[in-house]
């Protein structure tokens, strides 16, 4: 069976978020820092070269792959920044209708900025997220 590539590291957040050269992006990378520590009460790790996670859980598969994960993070894209929420959105219907401007994936949701999103929305959603691992 494959090893997962993407694993915690011992990187440094802060010079990762200081590489980010768009000073938007930088400003929402450090709000969505703020706002992941509070709600999980723990300090921010690199995964892999390009996500910022915060917690972890173990997880096992049927299949009998298993390994770590972060419980939320992001990770700023190219088009987009990446907010991970590892629960998935299916029971967050009424909360993304009112986010703002946003796509969703499985697990991802993706913004191009902050402040197009209600942020005490996103917190819930986040927590909510965090929560349930």
């Amino acid at each position: 069976m494959a090893e997962l590539k993407t694993k915690v590291t011992v990187a440094s957040v802060s010079k990762f978020i200081k590489s980010i050269t768009d000073q938007s992006a930088k400003h929402d990378c450090e709000t969505l820092i703020r706002i992941m520590k509070r709600i999980s009460k723990e300090d921010p790790r690199m995964w892999g070269t390009s996500i910022v996670g915060f917690g972890s859980y173990q997880y096992h598969y049927d299949s009998g792959r298993e390994g770590d994960w972060f419980r939320i993070g992001f990770s700023p894209r190219k088009n987009a920044i990446s907010i991970y929420v590892n629960t998935g959105f299916k029971e967050m219907a009424a909360e993304l209708k009112n986010l703002g401007k946003h796509k969703t994936g499985v697990c991802c949701l993706y913004i191009k900025k902050l402040s197009d999103v209600d942020q005490a929305l996103l917190t819930k959603i986040l927590s909510g997220g965090y929560r349930q691992r």
